[in-house]
């Protein structure tokens, strides 16, 4: 299985996300909230149970789990999140996917709209961009772990790819067995980092100074937006690509 960069392109990005702590626990309690709308039971919602599971990596509470599956459940009487995928085109023709959760999609459609068009882009139609992406599971595992038992386990649970860097292992599988795979794991002692689908792109749009600046501001500003869930975008972080 050969290393590949494309991880890089997606990690350059979600480490300053992941160093602001409110904002992954504002997106871990969505999560939590839309995956518990389908059953609150953990023992039968594999999307729940990894929800909380991540929750519980990042010291979450079990009472703020309980409020956001209750709150999902409908037990609560809150307005209820829907999850919303918007798609478009930043400078430079770079494409973007922004998932939001949202309980009012009146305000959050012109506000996602309003930050592409301020950057120079435009807010896209359903599909517009998405075909430029695949969807993907990533499993990101301590650096230390066994490679030899990994690859052996790897090869056994079917998954796509595996990526050694200094920092982590990461492996790539489909998206419908990324919840299966990631307790194989967790079962034979291996220590699982993060867990998640991801977009990946087919293509990039080469790096230039000017236009990784233009594409920083854009980013951060879907980032910084309270229902943003995720950003993708097949623009080269690194200069590289």
């Amino acid at each position: 299985m050969a290393g590949h960069s494309k991880w890089k392109n997606i990690q350059h990005r979600k480490g300053a996300q992941d160093a602001k702590r409110g904002q992954i626990f504002t997106r871990l309690i969505r999560e939590i909230t839309i995956a518990a709308r389908q059953s609150p039971d953990t023992s039968i919602n594999p999307r729940l149970r990894a929800a909380v599971d991540k929750a519980l990596d990042n010291n979450m509470s079990k009472d703020t789990i309980q409020k956001a599956i209750n709150k999902g459940a409908g037990l609560d009487g809150a307005a209820q999140l829907i999850e919303v995928v918007y798609e478009g085109y930043g400078p430079g023709g770079v494409a973007f996917i922004v998932e939001c959760a949202t309980d009012n999609k009146n305000r959050t459609v012109p506000e996602i709209r309003h930050l592409f068009t301020k950057a120079g882009g435009s807010l896209g139609t359903t599909g517009s961009v998405s075909y430029l992406f695949d969807e993907v599971g990533t499993i990101e595992l301590e650096s230390t772990a066994q490679s030899e038992e990994l690859f052996d386990l790897a090869l056994d649970l079917g998954v796509r790819d595996i990526e050694e860097n200094e920092d982590a292992i990461v492996i790539e599988c489909e998206p419908n067995d990324l919840f299966a795979i990631t307790e194989s794991l967790k079962q034979k002692n291996f220590k699982v980092l993060n867990s998640q689908k991801n977009k990946i792109p087919h293509n990039y749009v080469p790096w230039s100074l000017d236009l990784a600046e233009k594409i920083t501001i854009l980013y951060d500003k879907f980032d910084e937006h309270d229902d943003v869930q995720a950003v993708f975008c097949n623009f080269a972080w690194n200069e590289s690509e």
